[in-house]
């Protein structure tokens, strides 16, 4: 398969993560692969990631899960662009957290700068700028609290719901995007 688009979930591998506020790239990622995937989630060495092949509509589509840990996913990123020479700005599609996003918010931006995201800022200096995100709104973290470490740890029930809720309305927005409406 060559795919038309490529979707990336940025997170850390690893059980011990797998429910962090950091992950929600993954479980948007794997959100996708329910609804549109066409078989299992495989390793893909030569990516640094898992893949799963989808297809949205007459799409042809890979979903990708680099398994770089957070702050090196532009290397994974950056392979899987080489590979299939892609366009980032036309054929790639980043889904992230966001701690400068209110809690449950979404948001969809074409190109831009990588904020206060180090999985983004790695993606940014593997790739450049020009590349399409979808950002899942976390809130900030408490007053004193470290980010890193609140990134890194699971969400209350009710901050859970939110996020949930939120990456319910993923499988739509990626679908428009891939359509291009």
């Amino acid at each position: 398969m060559r795919p038309a688009v490529v979707i990336v979930g940025l997170g850390n591998p690893g059980a011990s993560y797998e429910r962090t506020r950091h992950n929600a790239g993954f479980r948007a990622v794997d959100l996708l692969g329910e609804r549109f995937g066409e078989g299992e989630w495989k390793e893909h060495q030569k990516f640094l990631a898992l893949s799963c092949e989808a297809r949205i509509g007459a799409v042809e589509v890979l979903l990708l899960k680099p398994q770089t840990f957070m702050n090196r996913s532009g290397e994974a990123v950056r392979k899987v662009v080489d590979f299939y020479k892609l366009t980032p700005a036309k054929q790639l599609l980043i889904l992230c957290d966001d701690v400068d996003l209110p809690l449950g918010e979404l948001r969809l931006r074409r190109t831009g700068g990588p904020g206060t995201h180090n999985g983004l800022k790695s993606v940014v200096e593997a790739i450049g700028e020009a590349f399409a995100r979808i950002r899942i709104g976390l809130g900030a973290q408490p007053a004193g609290a470290d980010l890193a470490a609140w990134v890194l740890s699971v969400p209350s029930k009710e901050e859970a719901r939110a996020v949930d809720a939120a990456l319910e309305k993923i499988p739509e927005m990626v679908e428009g995007f891939v359509k291009g409406e």
